[in-house]
């Protein structure tokens, strides 16, 4: 199963049918080659000039700028993987694996196949309390019936956690390197031998040339500026798509399903290039083989017909949608903030 491969349940016939209808009229669907060879060049060279510049500055406390600069060639590069495991790039799977595995094991020390599994899983049932891992109750909680019976550390977080969201999202490059072993250690990728390889190569060349060139002190404070934004970048980039939407029951049929729990944000072109197309969020779960590019397109059919057939249709500002995730943070956390009082 691949990200691309989403359940349309009870679709035939339905809303979604006609709105497929609609897209397709515009053939909105079709591969942009031109435009990936463009994005993925891009991301290449910001990449390679992050690296560049951080063999030029040397052993120097500047590198920390280059670190600052590295973490968004970074998140560029996992958006990049996010449209590869969709197959928004290639249209068969091998080489959206292979691109997909050199993008996040090689580059950013992700493992491709654990993350492709989560997300398709996410985009099957999004923002549902049992069956989307993105929801599942772990040091954020986000739903209030998840946070009842906590205790120590995990109460502590719970209570403060929409203050504390922001300062977590320093540990997200992190966790997703320790997630991504665990699961390869747990038999859940298909390649775990290359995806170790992969991992392992990221890693020792990785720390290799950080602490080569670099004094000790210096190599520490970089690696965790360097991934801390990274982190925060690439949470940012997520957190405004879900967070503080309905949670469904799982009845609903595919249209409402995808729409009701999805939020878009505004800002243009910046936010395109930004967020990597992720503000479209409504169009992207609707439509997830779209190319990135062709969302902006879909989502004025896609507005209008919500709007036709009554659907919510959520579109924020981008500081908005923090805000409104935020909030819903601290109502889940309100039981135990109340058990204390």
């Amino acid at each position: 199963m691949t990200a691309t491969t989403v359940r349309r349940t009870n679709s035939a016939g339905s809303d979604f049918a006609e709105l497929n209808r609609r897209v397709n009229e515009l053939d909105l669907m079709r591969r942009r080659p031109a435009y990936y060879a463009v994005r993925l060049t891009l991301v290449g060279l910001l990449v390679s000039a992050g690296w560049a510049a951080f063999f030029l500055v040397g052993a120097s406390w500047w590198s920390l700028a280059v670190a600052v600069f590295l973490a968004v060639a970074f998140a560029q590069l996992a958006l990049v993987a996010h449209d590869l495991a969709h197959r928004q790039v290639f249209r068969t799977k091998r080489p959206s694996e292979i691109a997909g595995m050199v993008a996040g094991n090689l580059g950013i020390g992700m493992s491709y196949g654990w993350w492709m599994d989560k997300h398709t899983r996410h985009h099957n049932n999004p923002n549902h309390d049992d069956l989307d891992p993105d929801v599942a109750p772990e040091v954020l909680i986000w739903a209030t019936k998840s946070a009842l019976g906590r205790r120590g550390l995990a109460a502590f977080v719970t209570r403060h956690q929409a203050g504390l969201f922001f300062p977590l999202l320093t540990l997200l490059g992190i966790d997703l390197k320790v997630s991504s072993i665990k699961a390869i250690r747990a038999g859940k990728v298909k390649r775990p031998v290359l995806e170790s390889v992969l991992l392992v190569v990221h890693a020792v060349v990785y720390l290799t040339t950080v602490f080569v060139v670099l004094s000790p002190l210096q190599a520490i404070a970089f690696l965790v500026v360097h991934q801390a934004l990274f982190g925060v970048y690439l949470g940012m980039t997520f957190a405004p798509n879900h967070k503080g939407m309905p949670h469904p029951t799982g009845d609903e049929d595919f249209l409402r399903k995808q729409v009701l729990t999805s939020r878009n944000v505004r800002g243009g072109w910046i936010a395109d290039v930004a967020l990597g197309g992720l503000n479209y969020q409504i169009e992207h779960h609707l439509f997830p083989g779209m190319p990135s590019v062709n969302l902006r397109k879909a989502q004025p059919i896609v507005r209008e017909y919500c709007a036709e057939i009554g659907v919510p249709y959520e579109e924020t500002g981008l500081i908005e949608s923090y805000r409104q995730a935020l909030r819903h943070l601290h109502e889940v956390g309100a039981p135990l903030r109340d058990a204390r009082a």
